[in-house]
């Protein structure tokens, strides 16, 4: 029993030393396949290497031939651009040298005709110094025979060169003057005189403040209010002052706008009929009245060009026509007065044969522009010319309007026409009024104007100040002169005086010779 166990061990460790040996071997089999396999391995990737490190080289070896290349390029480039700027600066030094050459032989010639210019101003300045001296020696033979100096020769000679200047002149301008008056003065006057006869238009005198009548005292109070408000609010919705003083049943509206007063007055004369007075009335009555106002300001406008006989007029005109009526120009009425130059560029113009039509269209319109020159900047002309221009009027119309007071040069017929008919209509007698300290001061200055003319001995303004008499020494103005003087007097009142209308200047020279016979 015991030898079966120990061959069983003996079998035991003899299997595995032949497990051991057995796995040894296989162990070092393997590691010796590994080794190989490494070995391979490497000498490939060695051989890969080498390819690769050729290529590399070769590669680069190509990109530094490329670079080379293109380097010679560019400098083959860079010297043919040397040599071309070489063979222009080459060329421009050959020019610059002939050049300098050719400013040698100007500085030559320059000097030569420096010295030449010498010589002339030396033979000048001898010559000049023997002209002095023979005309000092003449100007003292001269002095010697006359008996008078330089200065006295001279101011004798230009006295009478102006005297007979002046002299010749006035002849020139007196003998025009009769050609002239002779072949137009006749017909202007005709023209003129029957366009006055036909149409003489009644004269309204506006004023600035309307009175009111009330039924009783009591009412005073009713418009005055509690504290005052009934009279802020009438105030403030029509712009005007209401004055309520000791004047029996009376309330009196001061405005400088007639359109305002009439609108102020008719909405008083409502509320004091109705009873009902307190700021809420106040303000609803002076809206109505200020609608009833336009329209009533249309239906004037439209009378007004249905009395001059003018249609097609835009409606924003007509209105503007019928606000001329309680518009005043030295307390002229300007729609009473733009119809009566209508009236008149009518009549003129038929007696020029020209379109009477238009001439009355341009009258009646030439100012629209006092309608709104309150409330837009600039003269009423230059407005009005505005105004026909936006609403479509023609070119004639509107140069018409602008020009009638020389707010630009009169080019036309038609606008010189208009210009006349507005100083007819302004000027004649009646039409309107001044203040008497401005009109006394405007016939002292009249006056004084004509008074300090050399030879002047009175003048008197007549007519209103219309007209200045002149009375000249007869022994200092000749009658030639006094057709200069004449003009004189009347160029320095128009560039130093304002007026309406035109003043007529009339200069009177008279001899007198008195004998008697014993």
């Amino acid at each position: 029993m015991f030898g079966d166990f120990f061959l069983i061990i003996f079998g035991m460790a003899l299997g595995a030393a032949g497990g051991y040996a057995l796995h040894r071997y296989v162990n070092s089999k393997r590691l010796a396949d590994s080794q190989g396999l490494a070995d391979r391995i490497v000498q490939e990737a060695r051989k890969e290497a080498e390819a690769m490190k050729k290529e590399i080289r070769l590669q680069a070896q190509d990109e530094v031939y490329a670079l080379k290349k293109e380097q010679e390029n560019e400098y083959k480039e860079m010297e043919r651009g040397l040599r071309k700027q070489e063979a222009r600066l080459q060329e421009k030094e050959e020019r610059l040298e002939k050049k300098l050459e050719k400013v040698a032989n100007k500085e030559s010639e320059v000097v030569t005709l420096e010295k030449r210019m010498i010589k002339q101003e030396k033979k000048l300045e001898d010559l000049r110094e023997g002209l002095e001296r023979r005309k000092d020696e003449h100007e003292r033979k001269l002095q010697e025979v006359s008996g008078l100096t330089v200065e006295e020769a001279r101011d004798k000679l230009m006295t009478e060169i102006e005297s007979r200047t002046r002299h010749e002149a006035a002849k020139m301008v007196r003998s025009i003057e009769m050609e002239a008056k002779e072949e137009g003065s006749r017909k202007a006057r005709k023209i003129l005189a029957l366009a006055i006869q036909r149409y003489s238009g009644d004269y309204v005198n506006e004023q600035t403040v309307t009175a009111v009548a009330l039924p009783s005292e009591d009412m005073k109070g009713r418009i005055i209010g509690r504290e005052g408000r009934n009279i802020r609010a009438l105030e403030a919705a029509t712009g005007v002052d209401l004055i309520i003083d000791d004047t029996p049943e009376t309330v009196v509206l001061s405005a400088y706008s007639p359109l305002r007063r009439e609108v102020a007055k008719q909405a008083l004369e409502r509320l004091i009929h109705d009873g009902r007075i307190h700021p809420a009335r106040i303000e609803d009555i002076v809206n109505k009245v200020e609608q009833e106002m336009d329209v009533k300001l249309r239906e004037i406008g439209e009378q007004a060009t249905f009395d001059v006989g003018v249609h097609g007029i835009h409606p924003e005109i007509v209105k503007l026509i019928g606000q001329l009526q309680y518009r005043t120009s030295f307390s002229q009425n300007v729609l009473q007065h733009s119809l009566e130059v209508a009236f008149l560029c009518g009549i003129m113009a038929a007696e020029l044969g020209m379109d009477e039509k238009m001439a009355k269209r341009a009258g009646l319109l030439h100012d629209i522009g006092k309608a709104v020159d309150h409330e837009i900047e600039g003269p009423h002309a230059v407005i009005g010319a505005d105004l026909a221009k936006k609403h479509g009027e023609s070119k004639e119309i509107i140069h018409a309007i602008q020009a009638h007071h020389e707010d630009v040069p009169p080019l036309s017929i038609l606008a010189t026409l208009v210009q006349a008919a507005d100083s007819l209509s302004g000027a004649r007698p009646g039409a309107r009024k001044e203040l008497l300290e401005n009109y006394v001061k405007r016939l002292e200055e009249l006056e004084n104007v004509a008074t300090g003319f050399d030879g002047v001995s009175k003048a008197y303004a007549i007519q209103a100040g219309r007209e200045i008499r002149v009375m000249v020494d007869a022994e200092k103005v000749t009658d030639d002169n006094t057709h200069m003087l004449c003009k004189d007097i009347a160029t320095k009142i128009e560039n130093n005086m304002t007026y309406p209308g035109q003043i007529r200047v009339t200069v009177i020279r008279e001899r007198r010779s008195v004998g008697y016979a014993k």
